[in-house]
């Protein structure tokens, strides 16, 4: 990396540093003051905050106001019956429930809620495994796979001419040589950015004849729409998540909250499927998942409503 794209890089970590300060505290005059002082460092200063600010966008405003009211709102009467039905519906509990039996049995690496582990792979390849998430290895002579059964992890791999490197997510599959990249599973959406090196993903339907991603680029898969979004980011947003924060451009609420689910303790619902489908965009701070929930939910018209300390549903407002 040249030294402009890593000063680059610094400069937006220190930006969404002070966001995350913003939006934790936003009543508090030193912060605005940090902010007015960092911005009239250099023009490049100036310029990164007005990227990240626009891309923080409304999803921070909306949750500052929200902040002002009363946190938990007390529910409805048809919430209510709704939340019971959900929670105490046998078949969308096991259904929920049965898959982490079966991966736990599958798994060679696992992972807890809130945790991130780091794991050195026999031929010194390394993972960071993502909280809640899921890894299984094969190594043999001709090939590497390592199968995501769940979550998200961000690989580093060492190259071997002999065996090529592939993860493979549902029916995704992403081959790399000598490179590291990120690959996540949120709600059945495939996600995959490059940090540095080349890769190619590829599965049936749109991805059929494979796509080869750089350095910076980022894909997105819905295999249940066959839709393909493409993009490009900065280093620092790849695998974000290492550092307890999500950077999110125009991405599907439902792919967010199951990020942000493998922070937060118990089961989220989303009650209305209308507001899964919504694009939200902003900088999450993984720290506090509720409110990075919360932060998220709000601008798309929903309310999160936490139950019990297992059971959050988000609804219309």
């Amino acid at each position: 990396m040249d030294e402009s794209k890593q000063h680059q890089d610094i400069l937006l970590d220190e930006a969404v540093d002070l966001i995350i300060r913003l939006q934790n505290d936003p009543e508090n005059p030193v912060t605005a003051e940090m902010i007015n002082a960092w911005c009239g460092r250099s023009a490049l200063h100036e310029q990164t905050w007005r990227r990240i600010e626009k891309l923080y966008g409304a999803s921070g405003q909306v949750l500052n106001y929200q902040r002002r009211a009363e946190r938990y709102t007390v529910m409805s009467r048809r919430n209510v019956l709704l939340a019971g039905l959900l929670f105490l519906g046998g078949g969308t509990f096991l259904y929920t429930a049965g898959p982490s039996i079966l991966m736990r049995q599958r798994a060679d690496y696992i992972t807890a809620k809130g945790e991130i582990r780091h794991i050195r792979l026999e031929d010194q390849s390394q993972v960071t495994l993502g909280p809640d998430s899921a890894i299984a290895v094969e190594y043999v002579q001709s090939q590497r796979v390592v199968k995501l059964l769940a979550g998200m992890a961000y690989f580093e791999v060492t190259r071997d001419t002999q065996r090529s490197f592939t993860v493979y997510s549902d029916n995704t599959q992403i081959t790399a040589l000598g490179t590291a990249f990120e690959v996540s599973n949120d709600a059945g959406i495939i996600t995959v950015g490059v940090d540095h090196g080349l890769v190619e993903a590829r599965a049936s339907g749109e991805l059929s004849m494979g796509e080869r991603l750089q350095q910076g680029q980022w894909l997105v898969f819905d295999p249940a729409r066959q839709t393909v979004e493409r993009s490009e980011r900065s280093a620092n947003q790849i695998a974000s998540w290492r550092d307890n924060y999500l950077i999110a451009e125009q991405e599907q609420l439902s792919s967010l909250v199951a990020r942000i689910g493998r922070w937060h303790n118990g089961r989220i619902v989303i009650a209305d499927p209308s507001i899964g489908r919504k694009r939200i965009s902003g900088i999450f701070d993984l720290s506090n998942p509720l409110v990075a929930l919360e932060a998220v939910v709000n601008p798309a018209g929903g309310k999160v409503y936490q139950l019990t300390s297992t059971l959050t549903i988000i609804s219309p407002l």
